[in-house]
């Protein structure tokens, strides 16, 4: 297994789906977008996961580079690779394929219930969640299912919180269930100023100590990712 992430800020990085690449037997390479890299050719790995970053995916204009992680995107889907998104990882996927990103209704900040469709129990890799598990929010866009999509998850705050695509080898999360005390601590320091009164945005103490959900949460990714590993 060759995994390869799209990185856009220096601090949301794949965190604990790297550790379990590795655990895995597999290798773990990245393009960090911010400072300029350039994606391998399609051959070069076997899945691709796109992380999640502030930016938003209709600002080509101010990241100029999201242009062209959008035809590369394209590319490892067309290519049958599996391609997983996270939070913008999931809108981006979405854009290109045809699905609408817009601002969600409400911000959602921090460690909320996450509830499975109907749709999710008949499919092979979301089956084998929990029809409801807790997972960390940090995100104030949302998506439209694109076409042939299946939508697999939601929450009181979104109702869109994850789809399949392609048989179940392109999946898009608008949560985090990556993150680790450290990745945490990140989004915290770098983006502090939007944890501002909100009905789903929590206060900083609350984000911190809602990390004793981290084992349930990286627990349920180990699911998923195994799920998807054997599904593939």
């Amino acid at each position: 297994m060759r995994m390869h992430y799209l990185q856009h800020v220096p601090f949301e990085g794949p965190a604990n789906i790297a550790t379990w690449v590795k655990t895995q037997g597999g290798t773990v390479s990245g393009t960090r977008l911010f400072d300029g890299e350039v994606p391998p050719a399609i051959d070069a790995f076997d899945w691709l996961v796109v992380m999640g970053g502030p930016m938003n995916i209709y600002e080509e204009d101010k990241y100029p580079w999201l242009a062209s992680e959008k035809k590369f995107i394209s590319a490892a889907i067309a290519g049958n690779k599996i391609v997983l998104g996270v939070c913008l990882g999931a809108q981006l996927i979405s854009d290109v394929l045809g699905g609408k990103v817009y601002r969600n209704p409400r911000k959602e900040i921090g460690w909320f219930p996450v509830s499975l469709t109907p749709e999710a129990r008949e499919c092979p890799v979301f089956g084998a969640l929990p029809e409801q598990f807790t997972a960390f929010h940090w995100h104030g866009d949302t998506f439209h299912l694109p076409e042939q999509a299946i939508r697999t998850a939601f929450s009181t705050a979104c109702a869109a919180q994850a789809f399949t695509y392609n048989g179940g080898r392109v999946i898009g999360l608008q949560f985090h269930l990556e993150c680790s005390t450290e990745s945490v601590r990140l989004l915290v320091d770098n983006s502090r100023e939007e944890l501002v009164d909100g009905a789903f945005i929590q206060k900083e103490r609350e984000i911190i100590s809602g990390q004793r959900h981290l084992s349930e949460v990286n627990g349920t990714m180990h699911t998923l990712l195994d799920a998807l590993k054997k599904h593939a």
